[in-house]
C-alpha cells in the first residue's frame, strides 16, 4: 500500500511576501514591525506518473529565531539567502516516500550539511545563523510536502500518519528514554494524535509588552482601522477566555505588575486562563518563583488562572543547563524556543520541564515527532503561534486541533496584521476571526491541509 501512495518532488517555487504590522510586537529586547513570509509551492508525482501540488508558508520572524546584536537587515538577508539554498536542494531531492519520511531526510539529514556550508562560506567569520533560524527557513518546504502528500492521495493529511500510508514506524525517527519500558516500534503519529474533534477550538490572545491594556493607556497614535486598540476592547469583541502575557524576564517589578494588571482585567471580564511568557531572558529559577509566590500570596484568584509558564530560560539548553524543578512545583513549565526537536525535548525533560509548546514553523515533521515523544513520556502539549497569517495560519491551527493541547491554540495574526489574510478569510472566516473565545475550523476540509487554495484569490 505505501509504495502506491509515495510521492517524489518534481518541482518547487519559492516566493517572499512582505507584511507590515498594524501595531508593533515586542520580542525580548527587539520589536517587530514587519515580517517576510516564505511561501513554497511544491509539485510532486507518484510512481504512476500522476502529479499534484502542495503549499507551505512560514513567517521568517527574525527577532524570534535569531536574537542578536546584528542588524535586522543582515539577519533577514541571511534567512532569505538560506531559503534560496534550501529551495535548490529541495528541488534536487528525488527520493520517494511519505511526507514525514521525506521531510525527516530533508530537515534532519540534508539541511544540517547545508547550514554548515552556509555558515562557513556565506557567513564566513561572522556570527553563524542558528539552528532555529534554519528550521524556520525549512518549514515552508516541509509543510508543502505534507500538504502535497494529502493532495496526491486525495485525503486530509492528518489521516495519513498511520501504517496504511507510512513505510516506517516511529522507531526509525525517535527513541525513548528507556527502551526496556517503552518502544516506538509499530507505533505511528496517529497513536498520539486526537481525532474525531468538534469544529471549534479555544483560542489564546497575546498580550504584548507594548500593548495598551485600557483606553487610559492609549497614546493617540494607534491605527484607527476598526480593530480594537486595547486589551479590554479585544476581550469584549472576541469573547476571549485565554490570555498569554509577554513579560520581560529581566525586570521583576514590571513583570509582577504586568501579571497583576492583566489579571485584574481578566478577572473582571471573564478570562478563564492566563499564561506567563518570560521571553527566554531569565537565568535563575528564583526570578520566576518569587513572582509566582508573590502572586499567590497577594492575588490568589489571578494565580489560580495561570495555567502554565512558558520558556523563561535561554534557548540553548546545552549551554545553560538550568534545573527547573522548583518552577514546575508551582506551575507547569513549557519549553518553546528550546524545543527544536525531540532530542531537545528529551534534554528538557531531564532538567525538569514537564511541557512542550509546538510550532509548525519548526517544521511539521519536527513538530509531529516532538509531539509523539513528549506524549509518550507524559509531557503536556501546547501549540503556540508565530503570528501566522495567510496559509500559515491553517497548518498552525490544524496542529493545535490534533495535538491534544492543555488548552486550545494561540492565534494572534488577527491582532498584528489581520488585513494580510483577507483573501483567505473569505474562504475560512472562522479561522481568521476569534468569536466567543474560539476559532471555527469547519471550513478546513478536503485533501491535504484543507486550504482549498483554488478558492482563495
Amino acid at each position: 500500500m505505501p509504495e502506491k501512495t509515495d510521492i517524489q518532488i518534481s518541482g518547487v517555487s519559492l516566493n517572499f511576501i512582505p507584511i507590515k504590522t498594524r501595531v508593533p510586537l515586542k520580542f525580548g529586547s527587539e520589536t517587530l514591525n514587519s515580517v517576510t513570509c516564505a511561501r513554497v509551492q511544491v509539485e510532486v508525482n507518484k510512481k504512476d506518473g500522476t502529479k499534484s501540488f502542495g503549499w507551505g508558508e512560514t513567517p521568517l520572524s527574525v527577532q524570534w529565531v535569531w536574537p542578536s546584536s546584528l542588524s535586522y537587515q543582515e539577519r533577514l538577508d541571511s534567512l532569505l539567502a538560506f531559503c534560496e539554498i534550501l529551495c535548490a536542494d529541495f528541488h534536487s531531492f528525488r527520493d520517494f516516500g511519505h511526507a514525514l519520511e521525506l521531510g525527516h531526510t530533508f530537515v534532519f539529514e540534508r539541511m544540517p550539511i547545508k547550514l554548515s556550508e552556509f555558515n562557513s562560506v556565506f557567513r564566513d567569520s561572522k556570527e553563524p545563523m542558528p539552528w532555529l533560524a534554519a528550521l524556520v527557513c525549512a518549514s515552508a518546504f516541509d509543510l508543502s510536502l505534507h500538504d502535497a502528500y494529502g493532495m496526491a492521495n486525495e485525503i486530509p493529511t492528518y489521516q495519513t500518519y498511520n501504517s496504511s500510508f507510512l513505510n516506517s514506524d516511529l522507531s526509525n525517527f525517535i527513541e525513548p528514554v528507556d527502551k526496556n519500558n517503552f518502544s516506538f516500534e509499530n507505533k505511528t503519529p496517529a497513536d498520539f494524535l486526537v481525532h474525531d474533534l468538534p469544529n471549534e477550538i479555544p483560542v489564546w490572545h497575546l498580550v504584548g509588552g507594548l500593548d495598551p491594556l485600557n483606553q487610559s493607556e492609549l497614546s493617540g497614535n494607534e491605527p484607527k482601522d476598526g480593530y480594537p486598540q486595547d486589551l479590554r476592547g479585544w476581550i469584549e469583541r472576541d469573547g476571549l477566555k485565554c490570555l498569554k502575557i509577554k513579560l520581560r524576564g529581566n525586570d521583576s517589578k514590571w513583570d509582577y505588575n504586568r501579571l497583576v494588571n492583566v489579571g485584574k482585567i481578566g478577572c473582571e471580564l471573564g478570562i478563564e486562563f492566563l499564561s506567563a511568557d518570560f521571553n527566554c531572558t531569565v537565568t535563575d529559577p528564583e526570578y520566576v518563583n518569587e513572582i509566582l509566590d508573590q502572586l499567590k500570596i497577594n492575588y490568589l484568584t489571578i494565580w489560580d488562572k495561570v495555567l502554565y509558564v512558558e520558556q523563561p530560560f535561554p534557548y540553548d539548553l546545552e549551554k545553560t543547563r538550568i534545573d527547573v524543578r522548583s518552577v514546575v512545583e508551582r506551575k507547569p513549565l513549557f519549553m518553546d524556543e528550546s524545543a527544536h526537536d525531540w532530542k531537545h525535548v528529551r534534554m528538557g525533560l531531564n532538567l525538569g520541564w514537564n511541557g512542550v509548546a509546538l510550532k509548525t514553523c519548526k517544521t511539521q515533521t519536527g513538530a509531529l515527532l516532538s509531539l509523539c515523544w513528549a506524549r509518550a513520556h507524559g509531557m503536556q502539549i501546547m501549540v503556540q503561534d508565530l503570528t501566522n497569517p495567510m496559509l500559515a495560519q491553517i497548518s498552525h491551527v490544524l496542529l493545535g486541533f490534533h495535538a491534544g493541547t492543555i488548552m486550545g491554540v494561540e492565534s494572534n495574526g488577527m491582532q498584528f496584521y489581520p488585513d494580510a489574510s483577507k483573501n483567505e478569510a473569505k474562504v475560512h472566516p472562522g479561522v481568521y476571526q476569534r468569536r466567543e473565545g474560539v476559532l471555527d475550523l469547519s471550513t478546513i476540509r478536503g485533501p491535504g491541509f484543507g486550504y482549498r487554495k483554488n478558492l482563495i484569490d
